[in-house]
């Protein structure tokens, strides 16, 4: 079959940054002056999330610091929903595969599967809470805020989600995506977070914000009574800030990596499109149009959790067989998602996939195929597109071509080459 030839490009996004990202957060928190909340000797559980979030090692050390300066005792909880296979030793684990262990962060990790129920919410939504945050004297909540892959609205991922599904644990991530098939996302994650505040003592929050490299680009720390607020201006920030692909359209997406570090979804559907169109909330228009999506493999941190690999059209038998079926099943299940686990069509070699996809692509000929190519959708700023791309698309933004466009080349074994050597 003949291939497209493709073109390494360089994108252009706009790149606020955080310079000294402790010194920010100690900033930060001196601000909202915790000194008058926090006494000494107290206890206080701080969030910490299943995600690949940028400097969180760093984040979380310097808010421990700054704890410890009060005289106050700051400890770990892994705050994961049902990640990790739904167990306290697979959180615990997983928090150390992002570097997020004792000794760095200098406090202890308290891993436990159990929640205490806090009642109900005014609508009849149940909130519950770890254990062990629920026994501490203070909470800190500590998140990324960004847009959700599956729901569109003034407030997605954030504070709010982190309290109602990573300190709802797996008891409550099963509860709330439930109730999340039936009832508005923005209804129930205010509803969840409101009675949370009133009811657990929760007396900050950290937010942190992502420019397009995948930097620490702001950060913000919150006291309770302004988390909906402040969140809500942070997501607007985030999505000014997001990534994207530079073509909003094509044939064929190959995505050499997906993994619960690099999105909720394994690939974020704000870059990639199919961004599920929920009965309550649908998701917004102009959202990518890929004909055809190939995911290549997982991503070493994702731990065999191939979440999301259902948005995919091919993948390989690589992939498959490295899948921890348990733990992606268990996870898209909790989310109400299980069409996420499903497997697509797949061959033993990028080679094949590729011929099967541009196959069936239309009427358009194979040589003249729209393909981009991504090593994931966090590592947007360069990438391979093909020429029809270039001479058929208008880019979002500035780009840079960086080479002379070059045939698809696979190696002895049929698989292409790694995208950056």
């Amino acid at each position: 079959m003949p291939y497209p030839k493709l073109v390494r490009i360089r994108q252009t996004f706009e790149r606020p940054l955080v310079e000294d990202v402790a010194r920010e957060v100690q900033e930060r928190l001196e601000r909202i002056d915790l000194a008058g909340r926090i006494r000494p000797g107290q206890t206080v559980a701080l969030t910490a999330g299943s995600r690949g979030i940028a400097n969180i090692t760093i984040v979380l050390k310097a808010v421990v610091d700054h704890l410890k300066k009060l005289g106050a005792k700051p400890f770990l909880v892994p705050a994961m929903g049902s990640h990790g296979g739904a167990t306290a030793e697979g959180q615990r684990k997983l928090l150390e595969s992002y570097g997020i262990t004792e000794a760095a962060v200098g406090a202890p990790i308290r891993s436990s599967m159990e929640v205490v129920s806090l009642g109900s919410t005014p609508e009849g939504f149940p909130v519950l809470l770890d254990r062990h945050a629920a026994e501490a004297d203070h909470i800190g909540v500590i998140g990324r805020v960004k847009p959700h892959t599956g729901y569109h609205g003034p407030i997605e991922s954030g504070l709010l989600k982190m309290m109602m599904i990573g300190l709802g644990k797996h008891a409550g991530a099963l509860a709330y995506h439930r109730i999340l098939l039936e009832q508005p996302y923005d209804l129930v994650v205010r509803s969840v977070g409101r009675t949370l505040r009133q009811r657990a003592p929760i007396r900050f929050g950290l937010a942190l914000v992502e420019n397009a490299y995948d930097e620490t680009a702001h950060i913000e720390a919150v006291l309770p009574e302004h988390f909906e607020e402040r969140e809500e201006a942070c997501l607007v920030l985030a999505k000014r800030w997001l990534a994207r692909l530079p073509f909003r359209e094509a044939d064929l997406l190959i995505v050499d990596e997906i993994g619960k570090n690099i999105s909720g979804s394994g690939m974020d559907t704000n870059v990639v499109g199919r961004k599920r169109a929920f009965r309550t909330a649908p998701p917004p228009e102009q959202q990518p149009v890929m004909r055809h999506i190939f995911v290549r493999g997982l991503s070493e941190k994702t731990h065999g959790n191939a979440t999301g690999i259902g948005l995919a059209d091919f993948t390989t038998r690589r992939l498959v067989e490295s899948m921890d079926y348990r733990a992606t099943v268990i996870n898209c299940l909790t989310a109400g998602y299980p069409e996420g686990a499903n497997i697509p069509v797949y061959f033993d070699t990028d080679r094949e996939v590729i011929d099967a996809a541009l196959a069936i692509i239309g009427t358009r000929p194979p040589e003249a195929a729209r393909v981009q190519r991504i090593v994931n959708t966090l590592c947007l700023e360069e990438l391979e597109v093909s020429e029809a791309c270039l001479e058929e698309g208008e880019p979002a933004g500035p780009i840079t071509i960086l080479g002379r466009a070059q045939a698809l080349a696979f190696d002895p074994q049929g698989n292409l080459p790694p995208l950056f050597p």
